[in-house]
């Protein structure tokens, strides 16, 4: 028995939209046989009499169920999930103010490329470069464990022999000028191409670098959430070379210190008691400029030592809490540690690998902060 043409397109386009009760019954209806049954079972069950199996040969009898309507999907819109991307290391070049200045990048591998990674802005000591500084300190493997992008800019060799970076310039201490200027514009463009967090952008560094890194925390309290200072000085401690080998043998200047603290934020402080090279009492200038700054906005901080044993050095970790409980400063004094970054590795310069990690303490102390 056939179908006609209409009952079979008609019976076509209700299987496409899912209706395929009514498509059955169109069916039925075309070849004769009324509307089929599909109440309950009779009350023979499954043991039907040979005359109603043969009134029901044309009927096939399968499992079946009812689909809703299926909505519409607009393909206008429509984004792909992005593949997860493999930890990098990669070498870059960032022009600025007639200058090339190369950098470091390190990206850990990221399950969801377009989630936003804190970045922590880490500056070398002299003599060093960024590669180096990358491998003694050890905070790509830091970086990879707690998902952070880690930018390592480089001096240039023309703008200081020794690979240092200018802190101690007075055309390197003021807001949008000098290699300050540089440094927060090179963090802005890979917070915008590499898919960082502007709320938690952190700075750090050594020696020269940690001087700097204050200084940035000091001129662009705007960008950075925390800052990381280890064997450096205060902002404004020099402003010439005389005034910086002076800060550098016996701690900054009464006028120096003072002004240390202009600006309160978060920060964490590393320095060795045996360093020859930048006198201990830079570390507590710091501090001191620190809690006089949040002291003058209304915050009144909580001191809290204790007693830290690692391998060979110990050191005396002191912090200070604020109402909240939040530890807004930190300071670390490392027990005989040298001019060097303390828990670092012995492939790079100027590392002291017998001391506590400056690098988790540093990511640790940095993830408590963002901008709000």
């Amino acid at each position: 028995m056939g179908l006609d043409t209409a009952a079979l397109m008609r019976a076509t386009q209700l299987t496409r939209e899912g209706r395929l009760m009514e498509a059955t019954r169109t069916i039925q209806q075309a070849l004769g046989h009324g509307e089929p049954d599909f109440g309950p079972a009779s009350p023979a069950g499954p043991e039907r009499s040979r005359e109603e199996g043969n009134q029901q040969a044309d009927v096939t009898d399968v499992p079946y169920r009812e689909l809703p309507a299926v909505p519409r999907i607009e393909a206008r819109g429509f984004t792909r999930p992005r593949p997860a991307r493999d930890a990098s290391f990669t070498a870059h070049v960032f022009a600025f103010g007639g200058h090339r200045w190369r950098y470091r990048l390190y990206e850990p591998r990221r399950a969801d490329p377009a989630a936003l990674l804190p970045v922590v802005v880490m500056l070398h000591g002299c003599k060093q470069d960024s590669e180096d500084f990358a491998r003694g300190t050890g905070m790509n493997a830091v970086a990879e464990r707690e998902g952070l992008l880690v930018l390592y800019p480089e001096q240039l060799r023309k703008a200081n022999q020794m690979g240092c970076w200018n802190w101690f310039d007075a055309q390197h201490q003021k807001r949008g000028a000098g290699e300050p200027a540089m440094i927060a514009a090179m963090v802005r463009a890979v917070l915008a191409s590499h898919g960082g967090d502007p709320s938690r952008v952190y700075v750090a560094g050594l020696s020269a670098g940690g001087a700097m890194a204050a200084t940035l925390g000091e001129l662009y309290p705007d960008l950075f959430a925390a800052v990381g200072v280890h064997s450096g000085l205060p902002p404004g401690a020099a402003s010439d070379m005389p005034s910086a080998f002076s800060a550098m043998r016996k701690g900054p200047a009464a006028h120096a210190a003072a002004r240390a603290g202009a600006v309160a934020l978060p920060t964490i402080v590393f320095h060795g008691s045996a360093d020859n090279t930048v006198a201990p009492g830079n570390a507590d200038a710091i501090v001191h400029g620190q809690l006089a700054a949040h002291a003058t906005g209304g915050a009144i901080l909580r001191e809290e030592a204790r007693h830290v044993e690692h391998h060979s050095r110990a050191a005396t970790c002191t912090r200070w809490v604020d109402g909240q409980g939040q530890v807004r400063l930190e300071s670390w004094r490392v027990n005989g540690g040298p001019h060097a970054w303390s828990g670092g590795h012995a492939s790079g310069s100027f590392t002291d690998p017998q001391g506590p990690g400056a690098s988790e303490a540093m990511a640790r102390f940095f993830l408590r902060h963002a901008k709000r």
